[in-house]
């Protein structure tokens, strides 16, 4: 009966501490998905403050995400180099991928879908592929994607500074027709989590909201939408 009693409390004991474990889990799981997908910052010279942290961005040193899209240039397949700024005039997602990462390969269809969904938006997606052309191209004939892609492995991880970012793919960044930049998502992107930046970015064009209550509302939403996915999995 002692042997008995204590086996259960060493149970009871056992399972207690596999739920403080899964609510840590979860709670660092919701609060890394919400850091990276915190507004970035306003002016490039404000203080770290308004920069993604050490932990969302995906290794030590953090880089100031900068407050437009920066003016980078990188080859489309043709070999022809675009600027990405020569995007701009239009809601712009830019999407950083490569041929060998999984959550990129899964994210791309939704892309596909948000490019023909939001049409009457204007909506433009390009991809940055940070990867060999020929890479590419190959992955291409498979795997065909309806809007504009630019690759270079060097010129991508040169554009991924350019941005403040870490090279942790895949990540999207959301930007308005002016080149301000609303949101930077990292990690594979969800339709939920799409949708609710596309909405903000549009009420900020519209003029509904401005472009600092914009990104609060998007850090708000994707929070939440962290916190219920986070939930989903325990």
């Amino acid at each position: 009966m002692r042997n008995a009693g204590l086996l259960r409390a060493l149970s009871l004991a056992a399972v207690a501490l596999c739920g403080l474990l899964g609510g840590y889990l979860a709670y660092r799981s919701v609060h890394s998905q919400a850091s990276i997908a915190a507004p970035v910052a306003a002016k490039p010279s404000q203080d770290r403050n308004a920069a993604l942290d050490d932990e969302a961005a995906g290794a030590p040193g953090a880089r100031v995400v900068p407050a437009t899209v920066p003016d980078v240039e990188l080859p489309d397949l043709s070999g022809r180099v675009r600027s990405l700024r020569a995007f701009l005039g239009r809601p712009l997602i830019i999407n950083f991928w490569a041929t060998w990462c999984e959550p990129c390969q899964r994210e791309m269809p939704l892309l596909a879908r948000l490019r023909s969904q939001h049409q009457e938006q204007g909506l433009e997606i390009v991809g940055v592929a940070v990867d060999f052309p020929n890479a590419v191209e190959q992955y291409l004939r498979k795997h065909p994607v309806p809007y504009p892609l630019l690759a270079g492995e060097t010129q991508g991880l040169t554009a991924i500074e350019a941005f403040g970012m870490q090279p942790v793919l895949p990540f999207s960044v959301f930007a308005d027709g002016r080149g301000n930049i609303l949101a930077v998502k990292l990690g594979e992107l969800h339709g939920d989590e799409a949708e609710a930046i596309l909405q903000a970015l549009q009420q900020e064009a519209s003029g509904h909201e401005t472009l600092e209550s914009a990104r609060a509302a998007i850090a708000e939403r994707l929070h939440e939408l962290a916190i219920t996915r986070a939930k989903a999995a325990t």
